[in-house]
């Protein structure tokens, strides 16, 4: 018996020299960073990644092995997924900052001359003044502005008439036009007819970058391959070239038009700060905005055309789709409205406080498609952690929103369209009834166009069903909602049959 007691005390003795031992590891070599998928030397973790599912989709099925929050190895580049609301919003929220770099990737450099723009430019002082000039004079058109909401319903008014000529239509086109006016007008204080040249040219570009931007081709993992013949890399090319050539005819025409005395546009406010900075007049702006160039002012209004137009423009699809799909949640919408605004005026801006459902269906949209299913990665500018998991300077984070918007504890049947789940008990208010819900991120990297996406939004869809009941096309099937992963999660193209309701046969292509 006794040898017994010393060998049991022997073990004790052994067993807490080995805890102290791990402690001491952990001690001396910090915490320990996520779960990995295996890596290979050179290649990473590419073999592990192969899938037939889109990214999103196989990030979130990875979590089942690895747990919501792991690490694998792109090329030499280690990436950090996180998959839940609780360590996304540590990286959003509460160290933003930390988190706020950007990577530097083959695609995005040619897309954004070296990351000169706001939404692919790293974290740095000039940065954060450009962000702040251009918020400053998107603020000129802001929220409750009549200036906007007049836009927006004029392109709204020249939509309807479009939908009310045609009896099945492919309606991206015309949502582009739409939505690319809103953005003329704010950039540029002007617009596009249809069929007009330079319009179909931007057009054109458009799909040319979303195609090839932004989807971790090889050559943004291994940046030595830009060697060998990219047709990818060339389209993208050839796309940018046409994008700045345009944006270059419209900048140097502010540049002979501007006045200290006017400002008409967003580009307008660019020039006054450039104009600023050139005269070091410090008094004005901050001294480290003196960095703004020529390119700086180019790259950021090809950021707010390329977000501005394909994101808003993609959510429109979706919704119009989501609703030919569920008309009872149409029909819902359409009673709103009737009971709400009526048929003898247009709805507004005003109206959204009114029309509850319209707002939870849009919520919605947006929760079950985000437009950017991935956001744009993030880089750690120092050492730091997430949760219990170390994470290295240089790290870069994605913030999987596809698995926020769709996790089962979070959301109720989360692939279900069910625009209920953003209204209360009553059907009367608007809740967020979850904290994975980020359509739009937040924090330093928050989208500055969240704002004026909700009000065209709003404005679009609420004139477009006061007129038309939208159905499919009799010899047309339901438009899919898979999704084609790019820079946007876009729909696949499809067809409209737009029925005017009954009181608005006779009003077709009249002003409201």
């Amino acid at each position: 018996m006794t040898w017994f007691l010393c060998l049991c005390a022997l073990f004790a003795v052994l067993l807490a020299l080995l805890v102290l031992q791990l402690n001491l590891r952990v001690l001396a070599h910090g915490p320990r960073g996520p779960p990995r998928l295996p890596a290979l030397p050179l290649i990473g973790s590419l073999l592990s990644l192969r899938s037939p599912h889109a990214p999103h989709v196989l990030f979130k099925e990875l979590q089942e092995k690895y747990g919501p929050t792991y690490s694998l190895m792109m090329g030499s580049h280690c990436v950090v997924v996180v998959n839940q609301h609780v360590h996304a919003k540590q990286v959003l929220l509460r160290r933003g900052k930390i988190f706020a770099g950007r990577p530097r990737t083959v695609t995005t450099d040619v897309l954004t001359r070296d990351g000169k723009d706001i939404a692919f430019g790293d974290y740095s002082a000039t940065w954060k003044f450009h962000r702040k000039i251009v918020h400053g004079a998107l603020c000129m058109f802001g929220e409750g502005s009549s200036s906007i909401e007049k836009i927006i319903c004029t392109q709204a008014q020249s939509l309807c008439s479009v939908m009310s000529e045609a009896a099945a239509l492919d309606l991206s086109p015309e949502l582009t036009r739409a939505v690319t006016n809103v953005i003329c007008s704010l950039c540029f204080n002007s617009s596009y007819r249809r069929g007009d040249p330079e319009f179909e040219a931007m057009l054109h570009y458009s799909q040319g970058i979303v195609d090839t931007v932004a989807k971790d081709s090889l050559v943004d993992i291994f940046p030595w391959l830009q060697i060998f013949p990219n047709a990818d890399l060339q389209l993208l090319k050839q796309c940018v070239a046409i994008r700045d050539q345009l944006l270059q005819k419209k900048y140097d025409e502010h540049k002979a038009e501007y006045s200290d005395h006017v400002q008409r546009d967003l580009l307008d406010a660019l020039l006054r700060a450039k104009r600023s900075a050139d005269n070091n007049n410090t008094a004005e702006i901050a001294p480290e905005a003196v960095g703004l160039s020529d390119d700086h002012l180019l790259m950021t209004v090809g950021d707010i055309f390329g977000a501005g137009v394909e994101t808003t423009t993609t959510v429109l699809k979706w919704a119009v789709a989501y609703l030919i799909h569920h008309p009872q949640v149409q029909s819902r919408i359409q009673e709103e409205l009737d009971s709400k605004v009526g048929g003898h005026r247009c709805p507004q801006l005003s109206d959204r406080g009114s029309l509850p459902y319209l707002e939870a269906t849009i919520r919605e949209v947006l929760r079950i498609r985000p437009v950017a299913p991935l956001l744009i990665p993030h880089v750690a500018l120092s050492d730091t952690s997430l949760g219990d998991f170390a994470v290295k300077k240089g790290t870069r984070v994605i913030i999987n929103l596809w698995s926020l918007h769709h996790d089962e504890k979070e959301w109720k049947n989360p692939e279900l369209f069910d625009p209920g789940r953003f209204l209360d008990s009553e059907g009367t208010g608007l809740v967020i009834p979850s904290s994975s819900y980020l359509p739009f991120g937040a924090g330093v990297r928050v989208c500055l166009g969240e704002a004026l996406a909700k009000m065209e939004l709003f404005l679009f869809l609420s004139w477009i069903l006061q007129r038309f009941t939208l159905s499919v096309p009799p010899d047309q099937s339901l438009p899919s909602l898979e999704g084609k992963f790019g820079v946007v999660l876009q729909p696949a193209r499809y067809k409209v049959n737009a029925m005017p309701r009954t009181g608005w046969e006779k009003n077709r292509g009249k002003p409201c």
